[in-house]
């Protein structure tokens, strides 16, 4: 379900820019740096190359196939860029735009349009309003975190794409190696559950380790947690725990926290370790 992610063979970054301080052109070069193997799209209308590469001024004009795509254009436009993306066969779709439930009703509107079309086309969605998504195996860096993490048995889930900013640079730090890092944005489509299922049967994850503002769908979080914990260590901050936090929380990804003696009573459950620090 998730092959686009874990073994993409070519990534289009669709508003690749050119210009400095432009979160096009540093996910553009994030990607060249990580020494991704397979082919790079930058889609970019207004430019014909960008950093050594030929543009193209969309994703249907690609000469080859696509199966991951990382968008980085206002969200307005995104619906669009969707169905291009649907129509070109693409698979997975990282939304790094923000400007969707974060910001209220319309943007509301507009994040449920992005997910009708995806469902319509088949394709699977990490975000948006997220950081990316970065994976030491393949290896890519479809974000605009700078840092690689070294490769390395743990594999890391972040709502906030601060906080995986943040992990990023202790990981590097301190050596910690990572099989793979997703900041999980506003989850309109693929959320924790997912990847934990996915993880779960990953071959290079030993350990799965999580940032959770909220937890979309606790039943079904519950059967695959209690699966997964019987083989690999799942360790998890929830944050929201206080009345500021759960206020943050909310403003931030448009999250609902939850009861905190519910998340408690169900890590329990199914053997989630809960971290508060």
């Amino acid at each position: 379900m998730l092959e686009a992610f874990f073994e993409p063979r070519s990534i289009a970054v669709i508003g690749a820019s050119r210009e400095e301080g432009k979160l096009g052109r540093a996910v553009l070069q994030s990607l060249i740096e990580s020494g991704f193997p397979g082919q790079i799209y930058p889609i970019n209308p207004k430019a014909d190359e960008l950093l050594g590469l030929k543009a193209y001024p969309s994703v249907l004009e690609c000469p080859g196939e696509v199966d991951l795509a990382v968008v980085l254009i206002p969200g307005r436009f995104v619906p669009d860029v969707m169905r291009q993306c649907g129509e070109k066969g693409v698979k997975g779709v990282i939304v790094i735009s923000a400007g969707f439930r974060e910001v209220g009703a319309e943007g509301m509107r507009l994040e449920q349009e992005v997910v009708e079309v995806a469902r319509q086309y088949g394709i699977r969605m990490v975000g948006p309003n997220c950081l990316g998504y970065l994976d030491t195996i393949t290896p890519f860096n479809a974000s605009f975190a700078p840092l690689m993490p070294d490769p390395g048995p743990i594999a890391f889930m972040s709502q906030s794409g601060a906080i995986a900013s943040s992990i990023l640079d202790v990981a590097k730090l301190r050596g910690l190696g990572m099989s793979r890092f997703v900041s999980l944005g506003n989850k309109a489509d693929l959320n924790e559950t997912d990847f934990l299922s996915a993880w779960g049967e990953d071959d290079d994850t030993s350990v799965i380790m999580a940032y959770l503002e909220d937890i979309k769908d606790g039943q079904t979080f519950m059967e695959t947690a209690r699966r997964v914990t019987k083989t690999k260590p799942v360790i998890s901050i929830k944050s929201g725990s206080t009345t500021a936090g759960t206020r943050a929380v909310s403003s931030h990804t448009g999250a609902l926290a939850g009861s905190e003696a519910a998340y408690n009573a169900a890590f329990r459950q199914v053997g989630v370790i809960r971290a508060h620090t």
